[in-house]
């Protein structure tokens, strides 16, 4: 099958990081699959995958379990696999300089401190694919970011966190029909955060 696009969910595999920040990335994919009724499987130690069409188009999900910082070695298998180019892959990350509800969507670009996107440069060779940033806030102290990143979102939080995932679904939509050079004019126009536009 010839895939147009390798959509993949960044995060740590286990149960205690399951609802953690810095598995938004899992939560916005587990969320797009369940939209488009396909399930998981794990045909490799590397990765989990599901994939289905939509809009004509041939989708292919993944959840690397190579844990965050290795999620590169996980991409490039996968890449191969499916005969991708960086520029047909859309990472979901979260990102800590957005507050809890923004989403925005760009092509390449650094690493942004981001472990799990420097993994991804290095393993592809290239930084030109897609990142699906979520926010997940900066509520931390100087040496703090670690314990952070891998903890819960905040009861207070849980409103913006799933209106984000929602609106992060409604982006990878908007990327499968449009293409992400369309959908990025409208998955980064002003909105409310964690609501429409």
């Amino acid at each position: 099958m010839n895939y147009t696009y390798l959509i993949v969910g960044l995060g740590n595999p286990g149960d205690r990081y399951l609802r953690t920040r810095h598995n938004i990335g899992w939560l916005v994919i587990d969320e797009f699959a369940r939209r488009h009724g396909v399930t998981w499987s794990s045909p490799s130690s590397l990765w989990e995958e599901a994939e289905f069409r939509y809009a004509g188009k041939s989708v292919f999900l993944a959840k690397p379990l190579t844990y965050m910082n290795d999620s590169g070695r996980a991409v490039r298998k996968l890449a191969a696999m499916l005969g991708l180019k960086p520029a047909s892959i859309v990472a979901i990350v979260d990102e800590y300089n957005f507050p809890v509800g923004k989403i925005h969507l760009r092509p390449g670009g650094s690493d942004g401190g981001h472990n799990g996107i420097t993994s991804l440069i290095e393993e592809l060779g290239s930084p030109n694919f897609w990142r699906l940033r979520c926010g997940i806030d900066r509520n931390f102290g100087p040496g703090q970011l670690v314990d952070y990143v891998l903890s819960p979102f905040a009861p207070f939080e849980e409103v913006g966190r799933d209106g984000m995932i929602a609106d992060a679904v409604q982006a990878l939509d908007r990327i499968v029909k449009d293409g992400p050079d369309r959908a990025m004019q409208v998955v980064n126009a002003p909105r409310d955060v964690g609501g429409q536009q």
